[in-house]
């Protein structure tokens, strides 16, 4: 018999018998379903889970599933009935949730523009709000082929929060619906596109995708969730170029961004520490989308083969954001030093990976 899932939004505290109305062979089922609330719902009062039911084969539309009793029951489409393997519409494809009041016009275009020379062929956002600019952007790379919008207003159901737990908003939901939205990529691009990647705008995974995820299926085993470890240029803090590696001023090579608002992701060099305490946090994950049962904002919750941790010499996260360890005058004095001495004996771009500490 096949396995049928639905991903409402329930009280986290829940535990209640759930009965399915099946339409089966033309004919009305009912099912009993068992709840699954996924563990990731940050001490809100509403959380993701997953509703499954296994009583008929070839079932076309689930008329509702909840309290039998209830006048407005909902009619909802089974999709994924069929499992494709190969020749899907998009190779990579990137999702972006959720965008709210988004104002970062530049960083915006830069990060699809990046997103596209690595490789990436689709970029789906959840979106809340954002200003007009960005619509017009967003309206720009829709119309190209590469976007495609979903909107997601939560706040019509629930009270949602701007914040990942309740001490930082109030509000019955995570983060505008995050957990959900992530949900509902998986399975809405699970037989579109062969390998998915759950991250930010201001976050970008290199190398080149087409050549890396060839080598990460030979080094960790194909159809495995790939960790990158995240690596974070702040974006409050500004360094010329490497002299190894002159570059055009921004007047010359791009005379319109000084006009366009945003961050200028090419103007922020200086890179924070790698330390033991951060060393894990906030990673990003590419991954088979056919392989995950259950996402999270940071890995997986359940999958078919678990994840692993890619060797940051082979590919690593740049995330350009709001510094998460400030560092004193003396480190950061000592951490340019340590550049332009690279720079200067070995030709190439220093980093700032020696510094052993910072202060957080």
């Amino acid at each position: 018999k096949d396995k049928y899932s639905i991903l409402p939004l329930i009280p986290s505290s829940e535990t209640v018998a759930y009965r399915c109305l099946l339409c089966c062979h033309d004919q009305l089922y009912i099912s009993e379903g068992v709840s699954n609330i996924h563990a990731d719902h940050f001490g809100f009062a509403y959380g993701t889970s997953t509703v499954q039911k296994c009583d008929c084969q070839n079932v076309s539309v689930v008329l509702f599933c909840g309290h039998l009793d209830k006048p407005d029951k909902e009619f909802l489409t089974v999709n994924n009935q069929k499992a494709i393997n190969d020749s899907f519409p998009y190779n990579f494809t990137v999702c972006l949730s959720t965008m709210f009041d988004f104002t970062n016009v530049l960083q915006l275009v830069q990060g699809l523009e990046m997103l596209q020379l690595l490789g990436v062929n689709r970029v789906v956002i959840y979106k809340t709000s954002n200003s007009p600019e960005i619509k017009h952007v967003l309206d720009y790379y829709t119309q190209k082929g590469l976007v495609e919008v979903i909107p997601w207003s939560m706040s019509r159901f629930l009270n949602v929060s701007q914040g990942w737990l309740p001490e930082h908003g109030p509000g019955d939901l995570h983060y505008f619906g995050q957990i959900p939205a992530l949900s509902d990529f998986i399975y809405r691009y699970m037989y579109q596109s062969r390998y998915v990647a759950l991250q930010d705008i201001d976050e970008l995974i290199l190398p080149h995708w087409s050549e890396l995820l060839p080598l990460l299926e030979k080094k960790y085993v194909s159809d495995k969730c790939y960790m990158f470890e995240n690596n974070v240029f702040p974006n409050t803090i500004t360094l010329p170029p490497p002299t190894s590696e002159t570059l055009p001023p921004q007047s010359r090579c791009c005379p319109g961004w000084q006009n366009v608002s945003g961050v200028n992701i090419l103007a922020h060099l200086y890179q924070e520490p790698i330390i033991k305490e951060t060393h894990y946090s906030n990673f990003k994950i590419i991954v088979n989308p056919r392989a995950v049962f259950i996402p999270t904002v940071h890995g997986l919750l359940d999958s078919l083969h678990g994840c692993s941790w890619v060797d940051r010499n082979i590919a690593r996260m740049y995330h350009t954001r709001k510094g998460v360890c400030p560092l004193s005058s003396e480190q950061m004095f000592q951490g340019m030093k340590h550049v332009l001495v690279r720079d200067k004996e070995h030709g190439e771009a220093g980093g700032f990976e020696s510094l052993s500490s910072c202060v957080c």
